[in-house]
């Protein structure tokens, strides 16, 4: 039988690992989507991918969104509907959820501040490029906006 700090402690590492949110966007301009590819220092080096990023405790999923768009492209992006959610898994790693939304209308000029580089690109060509993989799994969804 588990002493009652052992349960705690369980109780406690069960919620440090809850499943981490992600939004991402995909933005369109003039019948293109934008992909970012990530620096070779990051995680999954130089594969291609959907700008945005982590949802922090307490955010609210289109303000963390917004705010990643900010500091990754400096724009100030009106976040419009959701595309896709689902959960994915990366092979040793905890399961995130992902969650995109359309953005065709933002303010400011895009300017690259966080990947190795960005690229618009018709819907159609998306599937040539390297991108992570669960991105890959919106791909069809894609090709109607």
């Amino acid at each position: 039988m588990e002493s009652a700090s052992a349960v705690a402690r369980q109780g406690t590492k069960a919620r440090q690992e809850t499943m981490k949110s992600i939004a991402a966007a995909v933005i369109l301009k003039d019948g293109k989507i934008l992909i970012c590819q990530r620096k070779a220092i990051r995680e999954f080096p130089f594969k291609w991918e959907f700008p945005g990023g982590k949802i922090e405790e307490g955010e609210e999923t289109t303000a963390a969104l917004r705010r990643e768009l900010k500091e990754e492209l400096g724009i100030d992006a009106e976040i419009g509907p959701e595309i896709a959610r689902f959960g994915y898994s990366y092979p040793k790693k905890p399961k995130i959820l992902l969650i995109f939304f359309k953005v065709d209308r933002y303010e400011g000029e895009i300017v690259n501040q966080d990947f190795e580089q960005i690229r618009w690109v018709a819907p159609k060509q998306l599937g040539v490029y390297d991108l992570l993989e669960a991105d890959f799994l919106i791909l069809d969804k894609l090709q109607s906006l």
